[in-house]
């Protein structure tokens, strides 16, 4: 098998994006249908912990640090064929922005337009000095990460992506392998240290605390989030350089090349399904998301067998270049 970084498209992203996209609908759920506290000493009581625990603030953090180098690539990529990048990117961040209008009517919350307008406030960072981003994307990511001001910690993520992207760090990741099992243990030593502490403040009844109980246990995991992605992620680069794990976990990435479709329609599914079998409790909506996984999954591996775009990555695409890109595959 190819190795990741070497093929026209990087697709560790796309793993990691379908990973990422994995982890996101777990809580985007819950809001969604209007999921109830659990009852005392049950088992949603126990999946809602999980959630809170090694779900929430988790995985939209590696989501959003995702963006970044996307935003970084786009620019570079239509700078070398001759394009003015600029213009472009403008568009799709234009693009993205109506698109989120439209998706927060039913997803209140969504990320979509936050995304649209920390890419046009990072756009000038572009061409700064990748060592200035470095140490002002990270700094400003600890400042906030420590107010747990979770909002705010989408453009210090971003401004990391494309940072990352400068360094060209997901290009060449098969030759530092070493470093990367080095940066995921030290951020798995930090997690246990966080994710202890963060547990010592959960609320022993979770149903009849108050937000002013529940607060500091949400607090902390905002605070410790970044860290806990940064281990997931390098735990995952780890395991998807092996050839067997990377044709096992082939659907995830389809499912991540497809990430605009299947973020957006994972709205339309649960709002779909919750009408026709209604979620009252945490783990009722598991199941519910383990069936949209299984949905969007083979949605997406066979879309892809006969298209070159997921539906709403061409729509963007077309709207961003002011042309209609060739649909169907070749093969």
């Amino acid at each position: 098998m190819v190795p990741i970084e070497l093929t026209k498209r990087i697709d560790l992203l796309d793993y990691l994006r379908g990973f990422a996209l994995l982890g996101i609908i777990l809580v985007n759920i819950l809001p969604l249908l209007a999921v109830t506290k659990p009852e005392p000493h049950s088992l949603d009581e126990a999946y809602w912990r999980f959630l809170y625990l090694f779900v929430e603030g988790r995985f939209y953090t590696i989501f959003t640090f995702l963006f970044g180098i996307g935003l970084y690539m786009f620019i570079t990529r239509a700078l070398a064929k001759g394009k003015n990048g600029y213009i472009l990117f403008l568009r799709r961040l234009l693009v993205l922005f109506i698109f989120g209008l439209i998706h927060v009517k039913f997803h209140p919350g969504e990320a979509l337009t936050v995304y649209a307008i920390s890419g046009l406030i990072l756009l000038p960072f572009y061409k700064v000095h990748r060592r200035i981003n470095l140490v002002f994307s990270i700094a400003m990511l600890i400042t906030i990460s420590i107010l747990s001001v979770k909002i705010f910690m989408v453009i210090p993520l971003m401004l990391l992506g494309i940072t990352a992207g400068q360094y060209r760090v997901f290009e060449g990741i098969a030759r530092h392998l070493k470093k990367v099992a080095m940066f995921t243990i030290l951020m798995l030593l930090l997690s246990i240290i966080g994710l202890s502490y963060q547990y010592q403040h959960a609320p022993q009844i979770v149903g009849t605390a108050t937000m002013a109980e529940i607060q500091p246990f949400f607090a902390i995991g905002v605070t410790i989030g970044p860290i806990v992605s940064a281990f997931y992620v390098g735990a995952f680069i780890l395991l998807v350089q092996r050839p067997f794990i990377q044709k096992l976990l082939a659907p995830l990435k389809s499912y991540g090349r497809m990430a605009f479709t299947n973020y957006v329609t994972q709205t339309a599914l649960i709002l779909l399904i919750g009408r026709i079998l209604p979620v009252f409790h945490p783990l009722t909506s598991l199941y519910l998301c383990l069936a949209i996984y299984v949905i969007q999954l083979m949605f997406s591996m066979i879309w892809l067998r006969f298209f070159k775009f997921g539906p709403l990555e061409w729509l963007w695409r077309a709207l961003t270049y002011w042309e209609l890109p060739p649909l169907l595959n070749k093969r």
